[in-house]
């Protein structure tokens, strides 16, 4: 058994023997990587004498890189989610200005980086109308990338387990 650690991974290895082609023949292997307190693994049961899994290199480029965008996504899910949420904030800041009278002149402060600088009702109105566009175009955009990363991994995937078969799972943990 031999343990490799590089960066977030943890790949493991039970071999029985190396080949002559600088492939590895394993009775069992495991990759795990962690990323954000959640864990995903690949792992492949013990093997039976008779079906050795021969794992090269490239088999295990494209583990790894299964892995890496596998938590990619993880992480443009979660920065979608941010950004939904200060989209809706936009949407209610919006609301909140039509409840106002329109014969009021009040000014009304809109935060720009740290700073809070008054503008009139008409002028925060299109601020806050410019501010949730571009967001949803940076939404859009997140979307399109996980949308690319997903046909990445689902191409990976279907490479990996045709060559490996039920002896590999790429299912994330829910652990």
């Amino acid at each position: 058994e031999r343990n490799y650690e590089k960066y977030k991974y943890n790949l493991t290895f039970r071999y029985k023997s190396y080949n002559n082609l600088g492939g590895i023949t394993l009775s069992s292997f495991s990759l795990k990587t962690l990323y954000n307190n959640s864990v995903f693994s690949v792992t492949s049961p013990p093997v039976q004498a008779a079906e050795d899994v021969n794992v090269t290199f490239e088999d295990q480029q494209k583990i790894n890189k299964f892995a890496r965008n596998t938590s990619r996504i993880t992480e443009l899910k979660e920065e979608i989610e941010v950004k939904k949420k200060q989209l809706q904030n936009l949407e209610d800041a919006c609301d909140d200005m039509m409840m106002l009278d329109d014969e009021d002149s009040i000014l009304i402060p809109y935060q720009i980086g740290d700073v809070f600088i008054s503008h009139s009702q008409d002028e925060t109105h299109e601020m806050l109308e410019e501010a949730k566009k571009n967001l949803q175009g940076e939404i859009e955009a997140l979307e399109s990338r996980v949308e690319s990363i997903q046909r990445v991994l689902s191409d990976l995937k279907v490479q990996l387990y045709a060559k490996f078969g039920n002896n590999i799972n790429l299912e994330a943990d829910d652990s």
